[in-house]
């Protein structure tokens, strides 16, 4: 199961004289990651580099912002990789101390700051919504509301006209369960907008 993570969280590693700021946070897509970054790149003008590395709805990045190839943002993208993470956004600043790190150096410096800030982060697991749409005869509102509320579905919006439709959202899991009660409990009088599976 995925898991996402609920607000941003920090790290600071020293490394032979050089500085690690690292961060996690949520995030939804690739140009809001870049706009983070941009801003981060403008916050910390004596930085040498900015690297990070997103998982967000299909879309990854892995970027070294000018450290050698492979050593910053791939190892930060395995970091959350490893720990099933969606939705999330890893940065790392650094500033340069003098000393050189070494390839392998550099991979664990970036490796650990990721994860030392998801130390701290609050996972939240990511419960995939179905969303569905049905009309009902006025006289089965109450009961289909009540069937709704036991199956912890969110009503997304009623509208009463010839009939009451129904827009509400609930887990994928269980989904098919409270279908197939609906059809047993409705006798055929709960129509379906959009054929649900």
């Amino acid at each position: 199961m995925p898991f996402t993570i609920a607000a941003p969280v920090h790290s600071e590693l020293i490394i032979k004289k050089s500085r690690f700021i690292g961060c996690v946070q949520p995030m939804t897509d690739r140009a809001s990651a870049q706009q983070v970054v941009n801003g981060l790149k403008a916050q910390h003008p004596g930085a040498v580099h900015v690297c990070w590395a997103l998982l967000a709805g299909g879309q990854s990045a892995a970027v070294d912002d000018g450290e050698p190839s492979g050593t910053a943002g791939r190892p930060m993208l395995d970091v959350l990789r490893h720990q099933d993470l969606e939705g999330v956004l890893a940065t790392v600043v650094r500033y340069w101390g003098g000393v050189k790190l070494g390839a392998g150096g550099l991979v664990r410096a970036y490796t650990d700051s990721v994860a030392q800030a998801l130390l701290q982060a609050e996972k939240t697991a990511i419960v995939r919504q179905r969303q569905l749409r049905c009309t009902v005869p006025y006289a089965m509102e109450g009961m289909l509301r009540r069937e709704l509320d036991a199956a912890g579905a969110t009503l997304l919006e009623v509208a009463h006209d010839e009939a009451v439709l129904f827009d509400f959202s609930l887990a994928e899991g269980a989904a098919s369960a409270l279908l197939a009660h609906l059809h047993e409990a409705g006798n055929g009088r709960i129509a379906w907008l959009g054929e649900p599976d």
